[in-house]
């Protein structure tokens, strides 16, 4: 279980925001269903660490005042320049309810249609399921080393490991295996080849 210390803040002057950002810290909103928000600080390292660790579905006890919330992030606001953190929405979550999810696909294994020269084209790179918060996987692992060329893997060919259901038609295509392309010569190269360089004429040129 992740816990994560975090301060109410009162202040949401422009200058509060970048002195928070300076010590550190990331700010966040908390809110959820019968509470009203509430503008948190917390220290962005941390943060960032649980993430990486536990994938972003994961449950954070946030302790804001010595009262913890079970919390998810619905959204990241990141420095592309710094890589860093600049501001967080969590979602307090009811852990006895089903809630929906988007979990990202990971697809395992070399498909033998690959290893023949086919190409892989994968549509969907997140399902949404939905589950309960603790039962939410932090990826749905998808095993494509049996696919050969011209194979197709739909939603309806993985059997959930878990207690969760996906909320998509069996028949959407999650990774399918393209056959080789093959080199094909335009008209224009076909008509080049042909041409044959042209005789030299042995007449002579008519005169004036």
């Amino acid at each position: 279980m992740a816990i994560l210390k975090a301060e109410e803040r009162m202040d949401h002057k422009h200058s509060s925001l970048r002195k928070i950002r300076s010590l550190g810290h990331v700010p966040g909103i908390i809110y959820g269903k019968n509470m009203e928000n509430k503008s948190v600080s917390l220290d962005s390292i941390e943060l960032f660490k649980i993430l990486r660790a536990e994938g972003k579905n994961t449950i954070i006890h946030l302790d804001v005042n010595g009262k913890q919330h079970a919390v998810m992030v619905t959204e990241l606001q990141t420095d592309p320049l710094k890589d860093t953190i600049v501001h967080a929405d969590f979602k307090v979550v009811d852990m006895k309810t089903e809630m929906e999810a988007a979990v990202p696909v990971n697809l395992t294994g070399e498909a033998e249609g690959v290893k023949q020269g086919g190409v892989i084209q994968q549509p969907l790179y997140e399902l949404s399921i939905t589950s309960k918060p603790n039962n939410i996987p932090q990826t749905i692992d998808v095993d494509i080393s049996q696919l050969q060329v011209n194979d197709v893997l739909t939603v309806g060919d993985i059997q959930p490991e878990g207690e969760f259901t996906f909320n998509h038609e069996r028949d959407e295509v999650i990774a399918s295996i393209l056959p080789p392309q093959k080199q094909v010569e335009t008209e224009a190269e076909s008509a080049a080849q042909n041409v044959k360089e042209p005789e030299e004429s042995n007449g002579e040129e008519k005169g004036e």
